[in-house]
């Protein structure tokens, strides 16, 4: 008789991560015989300052203790005066309106954990679409079960969220948005903003805003509009309202694990209950570095400066060939391949082939809803690479498209 361990079984229910989907999808193809360039991962390439790293060097002490939950006063303070400078917010509770994470990721899908309450019947999670998985992932492991805003092409790939049956929004107990929007750069505007605090009024809701994008934009003159900052303007407080910040693209340091979580304070005291329990306090070396780059704007812009150069001469390129054009912010190009005569998957298989070049599939990051999945025909290039070798990957798709005749 064997005896199996018992494992949580909506594990199952996981679906495969895009990029594994993208190895299996190209494990045959033999890429062509010249310097492999990837448009696939939206991972910043671009150097990580040298005070941020001088100062998680000076800081190495703090390795010899034990970080707290709620982490230092100094790196609250920083968070919460940043906010206000950013968003044009009164005064920032440092202390119960900011919570360190480490990184967004791992506190969008633990945030869930702490909202959803199963034991309510058919608990829902609305997610964009397309959309970053753990979204997804974060509903399923909490017992709920996601449903799906698409993006309409006709509002710059904003989620339409009046697809939402009206019966289906009593159900609903937390609401990811993604503004700049993975992987379309879609920026949510304030008509939109009041429209969604309107449902989550109606209905008590709690909003979550993945904002780790916000400071990869275009125009120093109009940054994207944030989810408290957006409430501000509209008159009301963050009930019910959070938003996830990071350091990785802003600041380069994608491997410091460094962002936050701000908003509603009785929300963030059960989030800090939570994750007191679930391990996750940031190293107090980590802490003083990320100091340094919440206090720092230059190299924000220096590194904004950057990607605007690229994708100014990268988009144009790639219009030529392509359905694309430049998105509200963020560092993808969310590009439409359909006069191609190439699906999304294939036309990734053959650009590799031929190019030994990497995009991802846009049907990789969406899901089918109301009758379509929003991220067919479509790929997703992340222009995070070096401008030499953005430019070159450019030439390589018009050069591939063009071989298509």
């Amino acid at each position: 008789m064997h005896c199996y361990a018992t494992v949580n079984p909506r594990l199952d229910l996981l679906q495969t991560y895009p990029f594994e989907k993208l190895r299996a999808l190209v494990a045959d193809v033999k890429p062509a015989e010249v310097p492999a360039i990837s448009f696939g991962i939206g991972e910043p390439k671009h150097p990580t300052p040298q005070f941020i790293k001088d100062a998680l060097l000076e800081s190495l002490g703090g390795l010899a203790v034990y970080p707290s939950t709620i982490g230092s006063d100094g790196l609250r303070q920083a968070v919460a005066r940043w906010l206000e400078r950013r968003y044009h917010l009164p005064a920032v509770d440092a202390l119960t309106q900011v919570l360190p994470v480490a990184g967004s990721r791992e506190a969008l899908f633990s945030f869930a954990q702490t909202v959803i309450d199963a034991s309510r019947p058919n608990p829902l999670v609305v997610c964009p679409n397309p959309f970053y998985q753990i979204y997804e992932g974060a509903a399923l492991l909490a017992g709920a079960r996601p449903v799906f805003a698409n993006s309409d092409p006709a509002r710059n790939f904003a989620p339409a969220f009046e697809q939402i049956p009206d019966s289906a929004w009593a159900d609903v107990q937390l609401l990811y948005v993604c503004s700049p929007g993975n992987p379309t750069g879609a920026v949510m505007s304030l008509d939109d903003w009041k429209q969604l605090f309107a449902l989550s009024d109606r209905h008590g809701f709690v909003i979550a805003s993945d904002e780790c994008y916000s400071e990869i934009y275009f125009d120093e003159a109009n940054p994207p509009l944030g989810a408290l900052e957006a409430a501000h303007k509209l008159g009301r407080g963050f009930e019910r309202l959070v938003m996830f910040s990071s350091l990785s693209k802003r600041s380069n340091v994608p491997g410091l694990r460094s962002g936050f979580v701000a908003g509603d304070p009785s929300l963030l005291k059960k989030f800090l209950l939570y994750r007191t329990y679930h391990g996750t306090a940031m190293s107090a070396s980590v802490q003083a570095a990320s100091v340094a780059a919440w206090n720092d704007e230059v190299h924000v812009r220096d590194n904004r400066t950057a990607y605007v150069e690229k994708f100014r001469e990268v988009t144009p390129m790639l219009s030529e060939v392509l359905d694309v054009k430049l998105p509200d912010a963020a560092f993808y190009l969310w590009a439409d391949v359909s006069r191609t005569g190439l699906s999304d998957t294939e036309f990734a298989r053959r650009l590799l082939a031929a190019q030994n070049l990497t995009v991802l599939p846009g049907s990789f990051l969406a899901r089918d809803a109301h009758g379509v999945n929003p991220g067919v025909n479509r790929v997703r290039m992340a222009l995070v690479a070096t401008p030499d070798e953005c430019r070159s990957g450019a030439r390589r798709i018009v050069e591939f498209c063009k071989s298509l005749g």
